[in-house]
């Protein structure tokens, strides 16, 4: 079996931070979104993966090549970001008829998937949402079979949102539904939507059902990002001791990390050879290499080898940034 994880993504709503650093590699609950996904694949037993990279993508093969050197990883390059069906045709190369997951690079899932390995059709992971306006939707017969997928309709059709975990028994029938978009240039909403390969291959006489995903993360904006630290942290056990500091559960501080004289937490995150001093810091994350002094943060992003110090309010400092609110 083998992972999709498509990464392409520039990542506007997360500005500043994304100017330097792809989306995937922005940090949560102490390491990148991509090593959260990479390792809950691994976990998996999926040890195969095919990366679709765009933005940035020599930083994320870099990442993962130092990161992961055990897993049997493939790069392809997604040249113009032409919809998710594009990327996914762009990796076609890398797999020959095996299983697959596909599993989105900005999006954090709490679900058991241990049934793929049995699984004997396609599945789709699924939500219930309120408003299904902004994403691709499944309608299934009495039996559980899917039938139709619609993307982002405008009539409700169904309030099960596809949440962008797929687990295709059938590559080959994906890549020939893929091609038949490319070749026929077959586009909703101006791109190659993967919802309407996966509706070729119902059309063709594919098998799909669904799986419920009830955790489901998105860390596409800040607020979100945090959300999603905050989630993370709820299942991280992190004993450290930090002398002279206080760290107040659920929270995360790297052994690699300085503290002192600082209270950190709730639902905070300070990531490798971060810096943390006379400062309390909750709802936030405090990236690798970060400094933060004589400061009060809450609800705050702080970018990688950022600088921050004398500040008390909320914050949104992207990479290598310095604010200091003590000089004169």
């Amino acid at each position: 079996m083998r992972a999709i994880i498509p990464v392409a993504g520039i990542g506007s709503r997360l500005r500043p931070h994304t100017f330097t650093t792809p989306k995937v590699l922005l940090n949560v609950a102490g390491k990148p979104i991509l090593a959260h996904i990479i390792e809950s694949l691994m976990n998996l037993n999926i040890n195969k993966a095919t990366i679709i990279t765009g933005y940035m993508g020599d930083r994320v093969m870099d990442f993962v090549y130092k990161k992961y050197p055990s897993l049997d990883v493939r790069f392809v390059h997604q040249e113009e970001t032409l919809g998710l069906g594009h990327a996914i045709w762009t990796a076609r190369k890398t797999f020959a008829n095996e299983p697959l997951l596909i599993i989105l690079g900005d999006t954090i899932f709490d679900v058991d998937l241990n049934f793929i390995w049995n699984a004997d059709k396609n599945s789709l992971g699924i939500k219930y949402v309120e408003d299904p306006r902004r994403f691709g939707v499944v309608v299934k017969n009495d039996q559980g079979i899917v039938t139709k997928l619609v993307e982002k309709p405008e009539q409700l059709v169904s309030n099960s949102a596809i949440v962008g975990l797929y687990f295709i028994k059938n590559s080959e029938s994906l890549a020939l539904a893929l091609e038949n978009l490319i070749d026929n240039n077959i586009k909703t909403r101006g791109e190659f939507q993967l919802t309407d390969a996966l509706q070729l291959m119902i059309d063709n006489g594919q098998k799909f059902d669904t799986f419920d995903v009830e955790g489901w993360y998105d860390c596409g904006k800040p607020e979100t990002l945090l959300a999603t630290n905050n989630f993370l942290l709820e299942k991280i056990q992190n004993n450290l001791n930090l002398s002279g500091s206080v760290m107040i559960p659920p929270s995360y501080v790297s052994p690699l990390a300085t503290v002192e004289n600082s209270i950190i937490g709730p639902y905070a995150s300070v990531a490798d050879e971060a810096i943390v001093k006379d400062s309390i810091v909750k709802n936030s994350i405090v990236s690798f290499g970060a400094t933060v002094s004589n400061s009060l943060l809450d609800e705050s992003i702080i970018g990688n080898d950022a600088f921050v110090k004398g500040m008390f309010q909320k914050l949104n400092v992207g990479n290598s940034s310095s604010i200091d609110y003590t000089r004169d």
